[in-house]
């Protein structure tokens, strides 16, 4: 596999055609917005920056690594030659089910077709495609070129070829690959996403404060961010979506989101992304906007 096609050029999006371009992969990046592939390409630029400036990569790699990759607006373009098509569009299960039926009635039928979602079934993904042998999920890890796992996730027809194939392709990415089956959650944000909803809880209770919470954490369980640091970083709104998916997977009320996160989210306070969640990111700044409120 040497042409790779990725959908979605948000965070996670540019993160994965990053990684594979500066693994001499052919890329695609894929998106339905060119303001949106403009902002993704200048983020890889900057990102490559940060490596030639810290003398992990050369300035030959890094203009191999930007000459790798493709932008395409158009779908069917995109993935025309993809061996493999990563889709890293929003954690909603209907926008990935139109993808992917897509994806299946267009693309080689050879092509494996991954998704980088963080808690929708793959064996539901695979249930709209002619392929389901094919279909598997490969969960990177925020920020993509830095983190070095990757969940690789077998739906329930997922052959065991496919699966050696992905685990291989993520070592050559210098990444360290675990294979889990298909849950709600998986295994990351089945045991990640209710110690954050806990947090969230023990703030909305009255306990302790933002940096109270966090630094508890920190320091005492040696973790390199608190909880609500974290899901600032992640987005309020996909932690709440992945504990909705969980939440209705396992039928199970400890799933269930705390009612401050379902007010931030309904607010727009989603973290980074919105400039405000448990921290204000204005200008770079993070100072507390939530504590004063509930601590």
């Amino acid at each position: 596999m040497k042409n790779v096609a990725v959908i979605g050029s948000g965070t996670m999006g540019n993160g994965i055609a990053h990684t594979f371009a500066q693994n001499n992969f052919k890329v695609s990046l894929i998106d339905i917005s060119e303001e949106n592939l403009l902002k993704a390409i200048a983020t890889i630029d900057k990102n490559l920056e940060r490596q030639l400036t810290k003398g992990t990569i050369s300035q030959q790699d890094k203009a191999n690594t930007l000459s790798n990759i493709q932008t395409f607006t158009i779908l069917k373009d995109g993935v025309k030659h993809a061996d493999l098509v990563v889709e890293a569009a929003s954690e909603n299960l209907e926008i990935k089910l139109k993808i992917f039926k897509e994806l299946d009635e267009i693309c080689k039928p050879e092509t494996i077709l991954a998704s980088n979602t963080s808690s929708i079934s793959i064996t539901k993904i695979a249930s709209v495609t002619n392929r389901a042998d094919k279909i598997i999920g490969m969960h990177f890890m925020n920020p993509v070129p830095i983190m070095k796992l990757v969940e690789v996730i077998r739906g329930y027809t997922t052959s065991d070829e496919v699966t050696n194939n992905i685990m291989e392709l993520s070592k050559t990415l210098g990444k360290s690959p675990v294979e889990v089956n298909d849950y709600p959650g998986f295994v990351a944000n089945r045991i990640l996403m209710p110690m954050i909803n806990e947090a969230i809880y023990t703030l909305f209770e009255g306990v302790a404060g933002v940096t109270e919470i966090d630094t508890v954490i920190k320091l005492g369980m040696a973790h390199p961010m608190g909880p609500l640091q974290l899901a600032d970083f992640i987005g309020l709104d996909v932690c709440l979506s992945i504990l909705y998916v969980l939440h209705d997977g396992f039928g199970n009320p400890k799933y269930a989101p705390c009612p401050l996160l379902v007010n931030m989210v309904t607010a727009g306070k989603k973290g980074v992304k919105s400039g405000e969640g448990f921290y204000s990111y204005q200008h770079g700044s993070k100072e507390l906007v939530v504590a004063e409120k509930f601590s």
